[in-house]
């Protein structure tokens, strides 16, 4: 990685001292204002009931989880677990976006969400950090070293239920993040946005390929793939690696990883990583809501009750509502003024492609398939500003975990639509700064090295500020 960048410096230094000139490019930071994104699609209406599943799916998609006796219904939590709800890690700038700015995380205890006898909030949780889950890319020996030849990758939840009221006698620790710290053995990921994820499920992958195809001779060093769904082989888009086909999969995934539900598509409750490989979960920890397995299904009843049939939306379960729900939500709607003003973004969105930044963050994918869910899902364009291939991204982004067929450095083109009221940025939130987002692209065997360097290289420091206010008006 490169640690001084000559054209930087002289930009710098031109600006400084020659009257006149243009000051040194910033990040315009986060807009604020209103949010631009949250709302359905514009056929989501009330007479064909798609704004009552939308409704229906935004209200679970905030509900708080508990393990037992929750009034609402709303059990199955843990035993282990990130957070208590889907929005409390997607509120930003909306429900469905990304980390806010509070981080929900750090106030667990507080909360009385978890025990504090028994949890403690981990080092890099903190109040006005991005929220994480941890990985551990590789299994500990017996002297508690990293073993390169024993890969792991999987989730290792931040808190348990142990101490709870509800929780009875389950009994777990936390993982041993402080020696992943000192062995440099652990990575982070952070919330993913789901505006506009109904456009991306609904590409047909003839038109991912077909724009691979006419991307391919770019003369950048670009050559990305796709990951792939390993039960029908077709392409999959969901998650920073490109890991899961399907919102349902996704939400399916979180549930059971996230929060510790069990569903009707993951049916059991989750151990450890190292935990499968041995034991699995004590008795003592399995079935703590007293329901039976899955604990999240379709609701023959309404929730609470057993006399009254669950009728329109409420019968589905509520991963397939946080499915319907992130299907139904509109992309963020960009702006043409802010930040800088509507020459400067017309300038930075040209030379965004100029310089070739658009070979993998491809502004349109021409048109979505016909949809069976609601009219603008179909044949729709997807200004999502991604390929959705897997790229190798080198040394600096690399966190050996492999995912499907996404190695230790790949990862999907991040779609940018809504970047410019999202607040922590990479896979692991390690920055809020988005040129120092930017001068990550550039690392031994990255793709986008290429591109970072005509960013550095080739433009004034008013060219390279055209591009970031361009970025912070999607």
């Amino acid at each position: 990685m490169k640690t001084v960048k000559l054209a930087s410096i002289l930009a710098f230094l031109v600006a400084s001292f020659l009257p006149g000139m243009a000051l040194a490019q910033s990040d315009p930071g986060v807009q604020g204002g209103p949010a631009r994104a949250g709302s359905p699609l514009a056929s989501v209406n009330s007479s064909d009931g798609t704004l009552q599943f939308f409704q229906n799916g935004l209200a679970r998609f905030q509900d708080v989880e508990s393990v037992k006796n929750s009034p609402t219904g709303n059990n199955g939590l843990g035993p282990r677990f990130n957070f208590v709800s889907c929005s409390g890690c997607h509120l930003q700038p909306a429900v469905g976006g990304s980390g806010p700015a509070n981080n929900p995380q750090f106030q667990v205890i507080a909360n009385g969400f978890v025990s504090g006898s028994t949890n403690t909030i981990p080092s890099f949780i903190t109040a006005n950090g991005p929220t994480r889950e941890a990985r551990f890319p590789f299994f500990f020996d017996a002297n508690g070293n990293p073993n390169p030849n024993a890969p792991n990758g999987g989730v290792e939840d931040l808190f348990t239920v142990s101490g709870r009221s509800d929780a009875g006698s389950c009994s777990l620790q936390q993982p041993s993040f402080a020696l992943a710290q000192q062995t440099n053995n652990i990575i982070f990921r952070i919330p993913t946005p789901t505006f506009g994820t109904g456009l991306i499920e609904n590409v047909d992958d003839s038109t991912l390929l077909n724009n691979q195809a006419a991307n391919a001779n770019n003369n950048l060093g670009i050559s990305g793939t796709f990951n792939h769904n390993g039960n029908d082989g077709t392409i999959s888009r969901f998650g920073w690696k490109a890991q899961n086909k399907s919102l349902e999969l996704f939400a399916g995934e979180a549930y059971n990883v996230e929060m510790g539900i069990s569903n009707e598509i993951f049916t059991q409750d989750r151990p450890l990583p190292g935990e499968d490989l041995h034991t699995g979960l004590p008795t003592s920890c399995l079935n703590l809501s007293g329901s039976g397995y899955p604990e999240d299904t379709t609701n023959f009843a309404t929730k609470g009750g057993s006399d009254q049939f669950a009728t329109n939306a409420s019968i589905p379960s509520d991963t397939v509502m946080f499915a319907m729900f992130m299907r139904l939500l509109a992309p963020p709607t960009p702006s043409t003024t802010t930040p800088g003003g509507a020459t400067s973004i017309a300038n930075g969105r040209r030379l965004f492609s100029a310089i070739g930044c658009a070979t993998c963050h491809t502004p349109t994918l021409s048109s979505t398939q016909a949809s069976n869910f609601t009219s603008a899902l179909s044949n729709a364009p997807v200004n999502a500003f991604s390929d959705l291939e897997i790229h190798h991204m080198g040394t600096v982004l690399a966190d050996n975990v492999s995912q499907g067929g996404a190695g230790g450095d790949q990862f999907r083109t991040a779609p940018l639509w809504g970047l410019g009221q999202r607040i922590f940025l990479l896979h692991d939130g390690r920055t809020t700064n988005l040129l120092a987002a930017i001068e990550a692209h550039e690392a031994n065997g990255s793709e986008a090295s290429q591109a970072e360097s005509n960013f550095d290289l080739q433009l004034t420091a008013s060219q390279q500020q055209d591009i970031l206010n361009f970025l912070r008006s999607l």
